[in-house]
């Protein structure tokens, strides 16, 4: 997703207008191989090249091999410094002086979080680190006590302000939707609450299996890879209190309040699950207990939210792709009977542009007084104006902005540590399911008396 995002930008004219990407790693590649190299991933995964503005784009990439350590910076502070000396290329970044130019420096690590402390340090070591921004890809750390070795590292080479920990779930346009949608509309911040909430889902079943990534997953399982980081996340910014504004100070401190209100998961109140055959995958250890799914039901302790379950729900292999947060509204007490049950839902996608939709129990036309539920949708993409960004792109050009809002505060992840730590210090048994199923049949009981949305 990274490299088609600087291409995104690119194509929208929301890079600056000296800019290079410059590609780091432990093998030698010559400007031409990288170039080749983010070629073929647009090629995959898109903006196809031909889409954009390719030949100008290739001028600004660059690769620096050697790796990058403490003991040994490889070639990436040469090749930095031949573009801060106006040596870069591409018509040179002075504008063809020769003279030195200012740039603002950003380092995205996307590499094992086991190797991020390294990493940082070797970017103060060689002096990477005045005035930069850093990107760090999730999970930020894989344990509490990780989690705070990891974060002492951070703060000992950088300042918090230089420090931005992507998580892509909170670039998705409907994620920040949730915001206007409810601070914006009367309609809906006047039922934002447990008085008309009977539970929140947080649904995120994927189709898709580990194959491409069997070594990475057998070490990190869908606990850490989406509950502490991804769905977490999001149900911060639906359990949020209405910020001071929406500046990134204040609606961080809005999402880190609530997320230090999460009550620690009971492992009674968690369901892991193992796909059948995932033993059998090629880089996946033959006694290997990873789980592969995750159901659990998370408390929020205020007053808005007290008494609420908030069910959050992750797999792979399942009967269906979705990425879906729903606030099932309660039953209203009057004349009515027979109301159908969970059938009054706001809901929104959370995939690509996004989409919002409204359950509602309507009249079933003809001649008796039968029920039934009637669903609104609006394609955020079809907003008049509209141009939406992928999560990645928007992220990253937040981070060339120097805009905060949407990334994550050390104080909040280390709470999310907290909440978790009860599950990985006591995990329940692992149950296996079916290829092609929602998971274990013990989670549909985390949902009652209500039920899950999403079914297979």
């Amino acid at each position: 997703m990274v490299l088609p995002a600087f291409y995104e930008l690119a194509i929208a004219g929301l890079l600056p207008q000296d800019w290079y990407l410059v590609g780091n790693g432990r093998g030698e590649k010559t400007d031409e191989e990288f170039a080749q190299h983010v070629h073929d991933a647009l090629t995959e995964f898109g903006p196809a090249p031909g889409d954009g503005p390719w030949e100008s784009f290739r001028d600004r990439l660059r690769f620096a091999g050697g790796g990058f350590t403490t003991e040994d910076p490889g070639q990436l502070v040469d090749v930095v410094d031949a573009i801060r000396d106006g040596r870069g290329g591409a018509g040179s970044a002075d504008g063809g002086t020769g003279g030195a130019v200012e740039h603002q420096l950003v380092h995205y690590v996307a590499l094992p979080p086991s190797t991020f402390g390294d990493y940082t340090r070797a970017i103060g070591e060689h002096g990477l680190d005045e005035g930069a921004r850093v990107v760090y890809e999730k999970p930020f750390g894989t344990s509490p006590a990780d989690f705070r070795e990891l974060d002492a590292v951070v703060h000992q080479v950088l300042d918090e302000q230089q420090v931005y920990r992507i998580d892509h779930f909170l670039g998705k346009e409907a994620t920040q939707n949730l915001h206007v949608l409810r601070f914006a509309n009367t309609l809906v911040s006047g039922v934002w609450n447990n008085q008309h909430v009977a539970q929140v889902q947080i649904d995120v079943p994927e189709t898709l299996g580990i194959a491409d990534r069997a070594e990475f997953y057998d070490a990190t399982g869908a606990v850490l890879d989406m509950l502490v980081t991804h769905l977490f996340q999001v149900a911060a910014e639906v359990a949020m209190e209405p910020p001071v504004s929406l500046g990134a100070d204040d609606l961080q401190a809005a999402r880190e309040s609530v997320i230090a209100a999460f009550r620690p998961l009971d492992p009674a109140e968690v369901v892991l699950g193992q796909f059948e055959g995932y033993t059998d995958t090629e880089g996946v250890a033959q006694d290997s207990t990873m789980d592969t799914f995750v159901a659990a039901r998370l408390w929020v302790d205020t007053d808005r939210w007290h008494g609420v379950p908030f069910l959050l729900r992750t797999g792979k292999e399942l009967a269906v792709s979705e990425q879906r947060v729903s606030l099932v509204f309660r039953e209203p007490e009057g004349p009515m009977t027979g109301v159908p049950s969970s059938a009054n839902v706001l809901s929104f996608s959370l995939q690509g542009d996004g989409e919002l939709a409204l359950s509602v129990v309507l009249k079933e036309p003809g001649p008796e007084l039968d029920l039934s539920t009637g669903t609104a949708a609006l394609a955020l993409d079809t907003v008049p104006g509209g141009e939406p960004l992928p999560p990645y792109a928007r992220l990253i050009h937040d981070v060339l902005l120097g805009d905060r809002s949407l990334f994550t505060r050390p104080d909040g992840l280390a709470h999310v540590w907290e909440v978790a730590e009860t599950l990985l210090d006591s995990r329940p048994e692992l149950t296996t399911y079916e290829k092609g199923s929602m998971g274990p049949a013990a989670a549909d009981e985390l949902a009652r008396p209500g039920r899950w949305l999403l079914q297979g």
